[in-house]
Protein backbone atom coordinates (compact mmCIF):
# COMPACT_ATOMS: atom_id res chain seq x y z
CA UNK A 1 0.00 0.00 0.00
CA UNK A 2 3.03 2.58 0.45
CA UNK A 3 4.57 1.93 -2.68
CA UNK A 4 2.19 -0.11 -4.69
CA UNK A 5 2.89 -0.52 -8.32
CA UNK A 6 1.48 2.59 -10.81
CA UNK A 7 0.74 1.68 -14.73
CA UNK A 8 -0.86 3.00 -17.85
CA UNK A 9 -4.64 2.57 -16.79
CA UNK A 10 -3.80 5.41 -14.30
CA UNK A 11 -5.28 8.74 -15.08
CA UNK A 12 -2.63 10.85 -15.59
CA UNK A 13 0.15 8.37 -15.98
CA UNK A 14 2.51 8.69 -19.44
CA UNK A 15 0.76 6.67 -22.28
CA UNK A 16 3.73 4.98 -22.94
CA UNK A 17 5.42 4.54 -19.71
CA UNK A 18 6.03 1.31 -18.54
CA UNK A 19 4.52 0.03 -14.63
CA UNK A 20 6.44 1.70 -11.70
CA UNK A 21 6.57 1.55 -8.20
CA UNK A 22 5.35 4.55 -6.48
CA UNK A 23 8.68 5.21 -4.96
CA UNK A 24 10.43 4.78 -8.64
CA UNK A 25 8.42 8.14 -10.19
CA UNK A 26 10.39 10.52 -8.71
CA UNK A 27 13.20 9.40 -10.63
CA UNK A 28 12.05 9.57 -13.74
CA UNK A 29 12.99 12.86 -14.89
CA UNK A 30 9.31 14.37 -15.85
CA UNK A 31 7.86 17.47 -16.06
CA UNK A 32 4.75 18.26 -16.23
CA UNK A 33 4.82 21.14 -18.66
CA UNK A 34 7.25 19.37 -21.02
CA UNK A 35 4.37 17.04 -22.09
CA UNK A 36 5.83 14.21 -20.15
CA UNK A 37 2.09 13.32 -18.71
CA UNK A 38 -1.18 13.47 -20.50
CA UNK A 39 -3.61 16.09 -19.15
CA UNK A 40 -5.87 16.49 -16.71
CA UNK A 41 -3.39 16.10 -13.97
CA UNK A 42 -3.93 16.79 -10.38
CA UNK A 43 -0.92 18.09 -8.61
CA UNK A 44 1.05 18.62 -5.02
CA UNK A 45 3.50 21.05 -4.48
CA UNK A 46 5.96 19.99 -2.30
CA UNK A 47 6.99 23.58 -1.03
CA UNK A 48 3.40 24.36 0.27
CA UNK A 49 2.74 20.59 1.68
CA UNK A 50 5.96 20.53 3.38
CA UNK A 51 5.40 24.32 4.93
CA UNK A 52 1.53 22.89 6.04
CA UNK A 53 2.71 20.19 7.25
CA UNK A 54 5.31 21.80 10.40
CA UNK A 55 2.80 25.38 10.11
CA UNK A 56 -0.33 23.39 11.59
CA UNK A 57 2.17 21.76 14.47
CA UNK A 58 3.21 24.58 15.55
CA UNK A 59 0.20 25.46 15.90
CA UNK A 60 -0.85 22.95 17.84
CA UNK A 61 2.11 22.52 19.82
CA UNK A 62 1.96 26.42 20.89
CA UNK A 63 -1.59 25.23 22.31
CA UNK A 64 -0.03 22.30 24.52
CA UNK A 65 -2.79 19.63 22.29
CA UNK A 66 -1.96 17.44 19.49
CA UNK A 67 -3.23 16.65 16.15
CA UNK A 68 -5.19 13.65 14.88
CA UNK A 69 -6.12 14.92 11.27
CA UNK A 70 -8.86 13.74 9.26
CA UNK A 71 -7.76 11.24 6.94
CA UNK A 72 -10.85 11.32 4.84
CA UNK A 73 -9.63 14.22 3.10
CA UNK A 74 -6.94 12.30 1.03
CA UNK A 75 -7.10 8.83 1.91
CA UNK A 76 -3.61 9.04 1.08
CA UNK A 77 -1.14 5.94 3.17
CA UNK A 78 2.00 8.08 2.08
CA UNK A 79 0.52 11.32 3.33
CA UNK A 80 -0.91 9.93 6.61
CA UNK A 81 3.35 9.09 7.07
CA UNK A 82 4.17 12.58 6.72
CA UNK A 83 1.88 13.59 9.13
CA UNK A 84 2.69 11.39 11.51
CA UNK A 85 6.25 11.87 11.12
CA UNK A 86 5.84 15.69 11.32
CA UNK A 87 4.32 14.93 14.70
CA UNK A 88 0.84 13.65 14.41
CA UNK A 89 -0.50 11.56 17.39
CA UNK A 90 -2.82 9.60 14.96
CA UNK A 91 -4.80 10.12 12.21
CA UNK A 92 -8.97 10.58 12.24
CA UNK A 93 -11.24 8.03 10.06
CA UNK A 94 -14.79 8.07 8.89
CA UNK A 95 -15.39 4.44 8.94
CA UNK A 96 -13.73 0.72 9.55
CA UNK A 97 -12.50 0.63 5.62
CA UNK A 98 -10.71 4.16 6.18
CA UNK A 99 -9.13 2.52 9.03
CA UNK A 100 -8.18 -0.29 7.64
CA UNK A 101 -6.40 1.60 4.98
CA UNK A 102 -4.80 3.72 7.89
CA UNK A 103 -3.60 0.65 9.82
CA UNK A 104 -2.09 -0.68 6.54
CA UNK A 105 -0.39 2.44 6.55
CA UNK A 106 0.98 2.23 9.96
CA UNK A 107 -1.05 4.23 11.84
CA UNK A 108 -1.79 2.87 15.24
CA UNK A 109 -3.76 5.75 17.03
CA UNK A 110 -7.16 6.98 15.29
CA UNK A 111 -10.43 8.76 15.85
CA UNK A 112 -13.34 7.41 14.47
CA UNK A 113 -15.56 10.88 13.67
CA UNK A 114 -18.22 9.34 13.51
CA UNK A 115 -20.82 6.79 15.07
CA UNK A 116 -20.02 2.59 15.17
CA UNK A 117 -23.13 0.52 15.38
CA UNK A 118 -23.84 -2.06 12.69
CA UNK A 119 -22.75 -5.41 14.15
CA UNK A 120 -20.21 -6.28 11.15
CA UNK A 121 -18.38 -3.58 12.10
CA UNK A 122 -18.65 -3.80 15.95
CA UNK A 123 -16.85 -6.98 15.44
CA UNK A 124 -14.26 -6.10 13.21
CA UNK A 125 -13.44 -3.63 15.36
CA UNK A 126 -12.93 -5.81 18.34
CA UNK A 127 -10.90 -8.37 15.62
CA UNK A 128 -8.56 -5.62 14.95
CA UNK A 129 -7.69 -4.68 18.05
CA UNK A 130 -7.42 -8.35 19.58
CA UNK A 131 -4.88 -9.03 16.19
CA UNK A 132 -3.34 -5.21 16.72
CA UNK A 133 -2.11 -5.02 20.66
CA UNK A 134 -0.50 -1.70 19.92
CA UNK A 135 -3.46 -0.11 17.88
CA UNK A 136 -5.52 2.71 20.49
CA UNK A 137 -9.21 3.32 18.25
CA UNK A 138 -12.52 5.43 19.54
CA UNK A 139 -15.20 6.15 18.32
CA UNK A 140 -18.10 8.80 18.81
CA UNK A 141 -21.16 7.58 20.95
CA UNK A 142 -24.62 9.80 21.45
CA UNK A 143 -27.76 7.93 21.90
CA UNK A 144 -28.62 5.02 24.26
CA UNK A 145 -29.94 3.24 21.17
CA UNK A 146 -26.12 2.99 19.77
CA UNK A 147 -25.11 1.74 23.41
CA UNK A 148 -27.59 -1.05 23.24
CA UNK A 149 -26.39 -2.30 19.20
CA UNK A 150 -22.89 -2.30 21.16
CA UNK A 151 -23.99 -3.98 24.01
CA UNK A 152 -26.21 -6.66 21.78
CA UNK A 153 -23.07 -7.92 20.54
CA UNK A 154 -21.54 -8.82 23.74
CA UNK A 155 -17.92 -8.61 22.23
CA UNK A 156 -14.90 -9.59 24.05
CA UNK A 157 -13.70 -6.32 25.02
CA UNK A 158 -14.96 -3.33 25.57
CA UNK A 159 -14.70 -0.63 23.27
CA UNK A 160 -13.47 2.79 23.93
CA UNK A 161 -16.11 5.84 23.09
CA UNK A 162 -16.37 9.58 23.04
CA UNK A 163 -19.68 11.47 23.90
CA UNK A 164 -20.79 13.58 20.83
CA UNK A 165 -21.95 16.74 21.60
CA UNK A 166 -23.98 18.32 18.73
CA UNK A 167 -25.43 21.98 18.10
CA UNK A 168 -29.30 22.02 17.32
CA UNK A 169 -30.09 21.39 13.56
CA UNK A 170 -27.16 20.03 13.11
CA UNK A 171 -25.83 16.66 12.19
CA UNK A 172 -25.12 13.76 15.05
CA UNK A 173 -24.34 14.71 18.91
CA UNK A 174 -26.39 15.08 21.88
CA UNK A 175 -28.11 18.37 21.98
CA UNK A 176 -27.73 18.86 25.53
CA UNK A 177 -26.00 18.82 28.64
CA UNK A 178 -27.98 16.67 30.60
CA UNK A 179 -28.80 14.62 27.90
CA UNK A 180 -25.54 14.21 27.14
CA UNK A 181 -24.81 13.93 30.83
CA UNK A 182 -27.07 10.55 31.22
CA UNK A 183 -25.80 8.85 28.50
CA UNK A 184 -21.71 9.21 30.58
CA UNK A 185 -23.51 7.45 32.98
CA UNK A 186 -24.76 4.65 31.14
CA UNK A 187 -21.93 4.44 29.44
CA UNK A 188 -19.73 3.94 32.47
CA UNK A 189 -21.77 1.67 33.85
CA UNK A 190 -21.79 -0.83 30.97
CA UNK A 191 -19.09 -3.15 30.35
CA UNK A 192 -19.46 -2.57 26.46
CA UNK A 193 -17.91 0.47 26.00
CA UNK A 194 -14.91 2.48 28.24
CA UNK A 195 -15.65 6.11 28.12
CA UNK A 196 -12.81 7.83 27.02
CA UNK A 197 -13.34 11.62 26.23
CA UNK A 198 -15.88 14.39 24.86
CA UNK A 199 -15.96 15.25 21.07
CA UNK A 200 -17.59 17.87 19.08
CA UNK A 201 -17.49 19.29 15.24
CA UNK A 202 -17.63 23.19 14.50
CA UNK A 203 -16.64 22.87 11.26
CA UNK A 204 -19.72 22.77 9.15
CA UNK A 205 -21.08 26.06 11.02
CA UNK A 206 -18.30 28.41 10.35
CA UNK A 207 -19.55 31.53 7.95
CA UNK A 208 -16.43 33.46 7.40
CA UNK A 209 -18.35 35.98 9.78
CA UNK A 210 -15.48 36.56 12.28
CA UNK A 211 -17.69 37.85 15.27
CA UNK A 212 -20.48 35.36 14.37
CA UNK A 213 -18.19 32.14 14.55
CA UNK A 214 -16.60 32.94 17.85
CA UNK A 215 -19.64 33.23 19.67
CA UNK A 216 -20.73 30.20 17.91
CA UNK A 217 -17.37 28.01 18.54
CA UNK A 218 -17.06 29.91 22.27
CA UNK A 219 -20.41 29.14 23.20
CA UNK A 220 -20.09 24.98 21.77
CA UNK A 221 -16.45 24.66 23.52
CA UNK A 222 -17.88 25.89 26.76
CA UNK A 223 -20.65 23.20 26.79
CA UNK A 224 -17.63 21.07 26.15
CA UNK A 225 -16.23 21.27 28.97
CA UNK A 226 -19.04 21.82 30.91
CA UNK A 227 -19.56 18.35 30.00
CA UNK A 228 -15.68 16.75 30.62
CA UNK A 229 -16.10 18.55 33.83
CA UNK A 230 -19.10 17.36 35.17
CA UNK A 231 -18.40 13.58 33.85
CA UNK A 232 -14.79 14.04 36.08
CA UNK A 233 -16.68 15.14 39.05
CA UNK A 234 -18.49 11.81 38.94
CA UNK A 235 -15.91 9.77 37.97
CA UNK A 236 -17.24 8.52 34.82
CA UNK A 237 -14.29 8.67 32.70
CA UNK A 238 -12.87 4.93 32.40
CA UNK A 239 -9.06 6.02 30.96
CA UNK A 240 -6.49 6.99 32.73
CA UNK A 241 -6.34 9.95 29.87
CA UNK A 242 -9.05 11.94 28.53
CA UNK A 243 -9.90 12.89 25.15
CA UNK A 244 -10.98 16.11 24.52
CA UNK A 245 -11.30 16.44 20.56
CA UNK A 246 -12.93 19.28 18.01
CA UNK A 247 -11.94 21.16 14.99
CA UNK A 248 -12.40 21.13 10.86
CA UNK A 249 -10.43 23.07 9.29
CA UNK A 250 -12.02 26.72 8.79
CA UNK A 251 -12.26 27.62 12.99
CA UNK A 252 -9.72 25.55 13.91
CA UNK A 253 -8.37 28.84 16.02
CA UNK A 254 -11.36 28.96 17.47
CA UNK A 255 -11.75 25.61 19.39
CA UNK A 256 -7.78 24.92 19.77
CA UNK A 257 -7.42 26.87 23.02
CA UNK A 258 -10.68 25.21 24.58
CA UNK A 259 -9.16 21.16 24.20
CA UNK A 260 -7.73 20.93 27.27
CA UNK A 261 -9.46 21.76 30.09
CA UNK A 262 -8.02 21.30 33.73
CA UNK A 263 -9.56 17.77 34.98
CA UNK A 264 -8.40 15.33 37.91
CA UNK A 265 -7.18 12.64 34.52
CA UNK A 266 -4.62 14.18 32.39
CA UNK A 267 -6.25 15.62 29.19
CA UNK A 268 -5.19 15.32 26.06
CA UNK A 269 -6.64 17.50 23.25
CA UNK A 270 -6.97 16.79 20.05
CA UNK A 271 -7.49 18.94 16.97
CA UNK A 272 -8.66 17.07 14.13
CA UNK A 273 -8.39 19.59 10.88
CA UNK A 274 -7.00 17.68 7.62
CA UNK A 275 -7.83 19.97 4.37
CA UNK A 276 -5.32 22.18 6.16
CA UNK A 277 -2.21 19.78 4.37
CA UNK A 278 -3.40 21.18 1.18
CA UNK A 279 -5.35 23.90 1.83
CA UNK A 280 -7.22 25.42 -1.26
CA UNK A 281 -7.63 28.66 -3.38
CA UNK A 282 -11.56 28.85 -2.76
CA UNK A 283 -13.63 27.79 0.72
CA UNK A 284 -10.82 26.99 2.86
CA UNK A 285 -8.68 29.92 1.66
CA UNK A 286 -11.30 32.60 2.05
CA UNK A 287 -12.14 31.21 5.73
CA UNK A 288 -9.03 30.69 6.72
CA UNK A 289 -8.03 34.21 5.49
CA UNK A 290 -10.22 35.23 8.39
CA UNK A 291 -8.62 33.22 10.92
CA UNK A 292 -5.74 34.74 9.67
CA UNK A 293 -6.58 38.15 10.77
CA UNK A 294 -7.98 36.40 14.25
CA UNK A 295 -3.93 35.14 14.55
CA UNK A 296 -2.15 38.36 13.37
CA UNK A 297 -0.72 36.04 10.81
CA UNK A 298 -0.58 37.18 7.40
CA UNK A 299 -1.52 35.31 4.35
CA UNK A 300 1.89 35.01 3.09
CA UNK A 301 2.75 33.30 6.77
CA UNK A 302 -0.23 31.32 6.96
CA UNK A 303 -1.45 28.05 5.21
CA UNK A 304 -0.70 27.74 1.48
CA UNK A 305 -2.44 25.65 -1.53
CA UNK A 306 -0.30 22.83 -2.33
CA UNK A 307 -3.23 21.38 -4.74
CA UNK A 308 -3.25 22.20 -8.48
CA UNK A 309 -5.05 20.52 -11.41
CA UNK A 310 -3.49 21.38 -14.72
CA UNK A 311 -5.88 20.95 -18.14
CA UNK A 312 -5.72 21.80 -21.80
CA UNK A 313 -7.56 24.25 -23.56
CA UNK A 314 -8.79 22.18 -26.32
CA UNK A 315 -11.57 24.55 -27.70
CA UNK A 316 -11.75 28.11 -28.50
CA UNK A 317 -15.30 28.05 -30.19
CA UNK A 318 -16.54 31.84 -29.66
CA UNK A 319 -14.60 35.22 -28.18
CA UNK A 320 -14.17 35.25 -24.26
CA UNK A 321 -14.66 31.63 -23.95
CA UNK A 322 -12.29 28.66 -24.03
CA UNK A 323 -13.53 24.76 -23.19
CA UNK A 324 -10.57 22.91 -20.98
CA UNK A 325 -10.02 19.41 -20.55
CA UNK A 326 -11.25 18.51 -17.63
CA UNK A 327 -14.78 18.59 -15.45
CA UNK A 328 -16.58 17.43 -12.68
CA UNK A 329 -14.73 14.06 -12.66
CA UNK A 330 -11.32 15.60 -12.69
CA UNK A 331 -12.10 18.76 -10.27
CA UNK A 332 -14.05 19.33 -7.09
CA UNK A 333 -17.69 21.67 -7.53
CA UNK A 334 -19.45 20.84 -3.99
CA UNK A 335 -17.83 24.20 -2.08
CA UNK A 336 -17.10 26.47 -5.21
CA UNK A 337 -16.18 25.95 -8.87
CA UNK A 338 -12.59 25.91 -9.66
CA UNK A 339 -10.41 28.92 -10.04
CA UNK A 340 -7.94 29.65 -12.90
CA UNK A 341 -4.28 30.50 -11.55
CA UNK A 342 -1.66 29.80 -14.28
CA UNK A 343 -1.62 29.91 -17.96
CA UNK A 344 1.62 28.00 -19.97
CA UNK A 345 1.53 28.53 -23.47
CA UNK A 346 1.94 25.28 -25.88
CA UNK A 347 5.08 26.14 -26.74
CA UNK A 348 6.79 27.11 -23.18
CA UNK A 349 7.43 25.69 -19.46
CA UNK A 350 7.24 29.15 -18.21
CA UNK A 351 3.74 29.82 -16.54
CA UNK A 352 2.27 32.91 -15.89
CA UNK A 353 -0.22 34.36 -13.85
CA UNK A 354 -3.74 34.57 -15.40
CA UNK A 355 -5.38 38.02 -16.27
CA UNK A 356 -7.70 39.46 -13.52
CA UNK A 357 -11.28 38.69 -14.20
CA UNK A 358 -10.81 35.14 -15.92
CA UNK A 359 -13.08 32.68 -13.86
CA UNK A 360 -14.71 28.85 -14.60
CA UNK A 361 -18.54 29.81 -15.36
CA UNK A 362 -19.49 26.06 -15.31
CA UNK A 363 -18.20 22.43 -15.68
CA UNK A 364 -19.47 19.52 -17.41
CA UNK A 365 -18.44 15.69 -16.61
CA UNK A 366 -15.19 16.15 -19.08
CA UNK A 367 -15.44 20.18 -19.65
CA UNK A 368 -14.95 23.14 -17.72
CA UNK A 369 -15.97 26.61 -19.19
CA UNK A 370 -13.26 29.50 -19.07
CA UNK A 371 -14.56 32.66 -19.46
CA UNK A 372 -12.00 35.33 -20.31
CA UNK A 373 -14.08 38.15 -20.97
CA UNK A 374 -11.59 39.71 -23.56
CA UNK A 375 -12.36 39.16 -27.31
CA UNK A 376 -8.32 39.49 -27.95
CA UNK A 377 -7.36 36.95 -25.29
CA UNK A 378 -3.70 35.50 -26.60
CA UNK A 379 -4.80 31.62 -25.64
CA UNK A 380 -4.20 29.05 -28.48
CA UNK A 381 -5.63 25.53 -28.71
CA UNK A 382 -3.25 23.22 -26.51
CA UNK A 383 -1.80 26.00 -24.16
CA UNK A 384 -2.19 24.73 -20.93
CA UNK A 385 -3.84 25.96 -17.94
CA UNK A 386 -3.52 25.26 -13.82
CA UNK A 387 -7.07 25.36 -12.06
CA UNK A 388 -6.68 26.06 -8.15
CA UNK A 389 -10.27 23.95 -6.40
CA UNK A 390 -12.16 24.60 -3.85
CA UNK A 391 -12.63 22.07 -1.18
CA UNK A 392 -9.54 19.47 -1.55
CA UNK A 393 -11.33 16.18 -0.03
CA UNK A 394 -13.59 15.88 -3.21
CA UNK A 395 -10.46 16.50 -5.53
CA UNK A 396 -8.62 14.14 -3.94
CA UNK A 397 -11.28 11.18 -4.04
CA UNK A 398 -10.92 11.57 -7.76
CA UNK A 399 -7.73 11.03 -8.66
CA UNK A 400 -6.07 7.35 -7.60
CA UNK A 401 -2.13 8.96 -7.37
CA UNK A 402 -0.99 12.36 -8.05
CA UNK A 403 2.72 13.19 -8.72
CA UNK A 404 4.21 15.66 -6.18
CA UNK A 405 6.52 17.97 -8.18
CA UNK A 406 8.66 21.51 -7.65
CA UNK A 407 8.40 24.76 -8.56
CA UNK A 408 9.57 23.99 -11.90
CA UNK A 409 6.63 21.31 -12.08
CA UNK A 410 9.51 18.69 -11.98
CA UNK A 411 7.99 15.29 -10.93
CA UNK A 412 10.01 15.00 -7.44
CA UNK A 413 7.71 12.37 -5.59
CA UNK A 414 4.04 10.27 -5.89
CA UNK A 415 1.62 9.14 -3.57
CA UNK A 416 -1.71 7.05 -4.43
CA UNK A 417 -5.23 7.38 -2.54
CA UNK A 418 -7.63 4.63 -1.39
CA UNK A 419 -11.07 5.43 -1.29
Amino acid sequence: MLDPWLNAGLKGYPHGAPPLRRSQVGVQGWNVLAGDLPLPLAVLRQGPLQHNLGWMQRLVAAQGIALAPHGKTTMSPQLFQQQLAAGAWGITFANLQQLAVGLASGVRRAVIANQVLQAQDLRHLADLQSRHADLQVMFLLDSAEQLALIEAEALPRALDVLLELGLDGGRTGCRTHDAALALARRAHASAAVRLAGIECYEGLWGTGDSAADARMALGLMLRVQALAAACDAEGLFDTDEVIVTAGGSALFDLVAPALKPELSKPVQGLLRSGCYLTHDDGFYRRMVHVANARMACSDGEGLRAALQVWCVVQSLPEAGLAILGCGKRDVSFDMGLPVPLLHCPLDSATPVAVPEGWNISALNDQHAYLRTGDAACSLQVGDRIALGISHPCTTFDKWRWMPVVDEACNVVDAITTHF
